[in-house]
């Protein structure tokens, strides 16, 4: 049926608009994520472990349905729930959800307000079920957790939402744990804005350290975190775990003291030619009061280039490296800020809607398997050229493809567009989806 409306435009009389093309979409790049999810077995593990304490039996969306929906839109950047109005009936979700018409936003804030505590454990084993097959598939030789915390601001009358005098901002402060090589979002916890840095952080950490130490023996697992995590109880369990780690500590009077030696080596150098840059690395044994044992301790002593003062950098280790390989080792994890700024901008990990403090949790547990998809795809599955780009800039080049679902009695076809400039890419992602095994 053509478009009730047809115009002509004034800059050139022969070109006419209507909206009769068709059933079009604008994201017809979702369906390689469907591909990899079918090849995973991501919707299946969901399936399987997902359960809402719903009593209503006769619904016509379910709620692992509902969930999948939400990851799909997260990834496409539709990030809010009024977004599924607008999406009813687009060719791409529908096909991927075998959906006649997607879960209204109604349904969907319904469903944000119905999970509990044991749906953030359902959470949990979901990510960790599917991290043991993304590793069946690519075993790590190492791992890197790197540990943090960030502000997630609120606006509203969120239950928990409190001033972080840190970030000098209204919040949430929850803990986030990446694998520093990978990228892969290994777990995260949602908090009350006003606790302190390491709060909880030993039974946070703790589980995953267990985990990885009895599951995967052969893997070699580092944990760099800054001074907020400096805990003697976890620097125990991850030693109690066979981990190697490199965590900063605050400078203190005791710490200065000992390293009275190596600041001297830094006068010499300084009084020889104050205007340079200089490094100077070192090593000591030290015991706080608070420790059990005596532990290592790397130093940095620099002092830049027409700056009068020296500026220390105290790292506690159980490395054997160098002391300079071991400062490099943790000033790495600044790369962390990077997935956590992905989490952010791409997803939408800070926008904490709902009054409930509950809700919020698995809103963020939900954002935490869309990053995972996105990421796990990217890195196993995308060319070479593409592998390090960040999700604004997948959806502008390999999920933001026009099309047109043609359907006929025996097949729904995807016409896309034949102008997409990267279709070689979008082809060699498929190939490589398809080269996967497929996991149970």
């Amino acid at each position: 049926m053509g478009s009730l409306l047809e115009k002509s435009l004034n800059f050139k009389k022969n070109v006419q608009i209507s909206f009769d093309g068709g059933n079009l979409t604008s994201d017809s790049g979702l369906i390689l994520y469907k591909e990899f999810d079918e090849r995973i077995g991501f919707s299946r593990t969901i399936k399987d472990v997902f359960s809402v304490n719903d009593s209503v039996n006769h619904r016509e969306h379910k709620n692992e349905d509902v969930l999948r929906q939400k990851i799909y839109q997260r990834i496409a950047g539709y990030t809010t729930d009024d977004n599924s109005d607008e999406l009813r009936y687009d060719p791409t979700l529908t096909t991927i959800l075998d959906k006649i018409s997607l879960a209204s936003q109604p349904t969907l804030s319904r469903f944000n307000n119905k999970l509990n505590e044991d749906n953030l454990k359902q959470f949990n084993r979901i990510n960790e079920l599917l991290l043991d097959k993304v590793y069946s598939i690519d075993m790590p030789e190492q791992i890197i957790l790197d540990i943090d915390s960030t502000n997630f601001e609120t606006y509203g009358k969120q239950y928990g939402s409190a001033y972080n005098s840190h970030y000098s901002a209204n919040g949430y402060h929850p803990l986030l744990v990446f694998d520093g090589l990978t990228g892969d979002l290994l777990k995260a916890e949602l908090r009350s804005g006003n606790v302190y840095t390491s709060r909880k952080t030993v039974a946070f950490i703790g589980p995953l350290l267990k985990r990885y130490s009895n599951k995967y023996r052969c893997v070699d697992i580092y944990i760099r975190g800054d001074s907020g995590f400096a805990l003697p109880q976890l620097y125990g369990i991850i030693e109690e775990h066979y981990g190697k780690y490199a965590i900063r500590l605050k400078a203190n009077a005791a710490l200065y003291k000992h390293s009275e030696e190596i600041t001297a080596r830094m006068e010499t150098l300084c009084k020889r030619n104050i205007y340079d840059h200089h490094v100077i690395y070192g090593e000591f044994m030290y015991k706080a009061k608070k420790w059990t044992k005596e532990r290592r301790i790397v130093v940095k002593l620099e002092k830049k280039e027409g700056q009068m003062c020296i500026d220390y950098t105290f790292v506690v280790t159980n490395m054997t490296s160098h002391p300079e390989a071991i400062i490099k080792f943790y000033c790495n994890r600044g790369t962390m800020e990077n997935f956590i700024k992905e989490g952010k901008n791409g997803f939408a990990f800070d926008r904490m809607s709902s009054s409930s403090f509950i809700a919020n949790a698995n809103k963020l547990q939900e954002m935490v398997l869309a990053y995972n998809l996105n990421n796990w795809m990217r890195r196993l599955c995308f060319t070479n050229s593409m592998k390090a780009l960040r999700i604004e800039t997948v959806r502008m080049k390999i999920i933001k493809v026009a099309g047109k679902l043609v359907k006929s009695s025996r097949y729904l076809k995807f016409k896309l567009c034949s102008s997409c400039v990267y279709q070689n890419d979008f082809w060699q992602i498929l190939n490589n989806i398809n080269s996967l095994p497929l996991l149970n």
